[in-house]
């Protein structure tokens, strides 16, 4: 792909810490590295005539997210009034140009998409969505999602990040996932999701049980939730208890391949399909705002 179909990129840095977005292209956070790490992968050669479907950065999962089903077709949901609306997988900001605003010290950036003729079609409401980064000092990003109902009427969500941590895939048996107290649950092959069973404190990342699994948290967390690498003399901290923050639902880990160079760790507010089976359904009230923050932090070990 050539270099003139790449948009407009955002720099945001802090001391050696420098994130990379894409405003125009689904408010997607591309990059993050400190130095010469790479903390949020962006792989090369990236199609920028797609970029929905690359593997990499933080894909913005809004106003649902996973895969709706009615009468067992994918992509499409009911409304309370029965109406039947074609929606696609993770919903459609990630499809969308979001409208940019730096923060005057230039550490933070703050996205917005506002709802449109179009997205009423597949989502009849009125709504602002912000995406806000901001890194805080040169190891902590903090992430701020907010929802705004412009509308008369009650609206629906349940929002979530696709964070694909860069990591070589020859690392994850060494590469340990610990939790708070969670119960595992997955997406079965007609859409349903499965019965909770008790989720382990600690799993390596090579275990095949926390494949496409959602980790569901049982209140607000404690500790953070961390993933650390002894090879890359790494540790990072994915802190989900944050003061005025609505709770974060769950916790679903994935990766495309035995062979992919990351892995998604990805804090969700509800669970896939949540619009029919309430599984994490979120209902807010015309003129209300919600807020759904996280900060995650790099620490250097050894």
């Amino acid at each position: 792909m050539t270099d003139s179909l790449q948009p407009a990129l955002v720099d945001i840095a802090h001391g050696a810490s420098r994130l990379q977005l894409a405003p125009q292209l689904g408010g997607r956070l591309l990059s993050w590295r400190i130095g010469d790490e790479t903390v949020i992968h962006w792989p090369e050669g990236a199609d920028w005539t797609n970029v929905p479907r690359v593997r990499g950065g933080n894909p913005l999962l809004f106003p649902f997210l996973g895969r709706h089903r009615v009468d067992g077709r994918i992509g499409e949901w009911r409304d309370a009034q029965g109406v039947v609306r074609v929606l696609p997988m993770h919903g459609f900001a990630r499809d969308l140009p979001f409208a940019c605003e730096l923060d005057a010290d230039g550490h933070g950036v703050r996205m917005t998409l506002t709802d449109t003729e179009a997205t009423r079609e597949q989502y009849p409401f009125a709504f602002r969505f912000e995406a806000a980064y901001r890194l805080t000092d040169a190891d902590t990003l903090e992430v701020t999602l907010s929802t705004t109902n412009l509308g008369d009427d009650p609206l629906p969500y349940y929002a979530g990040h696709h964070f694909y941590f860069a990591l070589p895939h020859a690392l994850r048996g060494e590469t340990t996932l610990a939790l708070p107290p969670t119960d595992r649950r997955r997406q079965l092959e007609d859409g349903s999701i499965s019965a909770p069973e008790p989720g382990a404190a600690r799993y390596t990342l090579d275990d095949p049980v926390i494949h496409d699994r959602f980790h569901c948290l049982q209140g607000i967390p404690a500790a953070p939730v961390v993933l650390e690498c002894p090879a890359l003399r790494r540790r990072i901290e994915i802190d989900l208890d944050r003061e005025g923050s609505v709770p974060w639902y769950a916790v679903t880990t994935w990766t495309e391949t035995d062979t992919s160079d990351f892995y998604c760790v990805e804090p969700w507010l509800g669970l896939p399909d949540a619009i029919h089976n309430g599984l994490g359904l979120r209902w807010l009230e015309p003129g209300r705002i919600e807020t759904a923050s996280l900060a995650i932090r790099v620490v250097k070990l050894g």
